[in-house]
């Protein structure tokens, strides 16, 4: 997608602090960070946001959390931290572009807000 911000940087059109990337999936630090540990993990694939998934994205959504799981432990994430997704305008989806946030860092309260 052309003017997809985060097609943009997994393309590398547009600078980031990347922490992880493969063939299939691609982490970098936010801009705006909400905690300590703050990434941003996207699939090259651009899929619009969870409810445009398809049967055939089932293994690349499931892999997206395995690597969450090696970038928490890799960044020291020992004592936990959160994965969130935001899915439509009312879910505060703000890329079109679907993303998991990875949280850490500190104390994470709940409800987020």
């Amino acid at each position: 997608m052309d003017d997809c911000i985060f097609c943009k940087i997994s393309s590398k059109q547009v600078p980031s602090k990347i922490v992880y990337e493969d063939d299939s999936v691609m982490a970098f630090y936010d801009i705006e960070p909400q905690a300590p540990v703050h990434i941003v993990i996207i699939p090259k694939k651009h899929i619009k946001s969870l409810d445009h998934i398809i049967e055939q994205d089932k293994n690349l959504v499931g892999y997206i959390f395995l690597c969450a799981k090696k970038i928490a432990s890799e960044l020291g994430l020992k004592n936990g931290y959160r994965i969130v997704n935001n899915c439509g305008k009312l879910g505060g989806q703000t890329v079109d572009h679907i993303h998991f946030h990875l949280l850490g860092g500190r104390q994470l309260q709940w409800p987020p807000g």
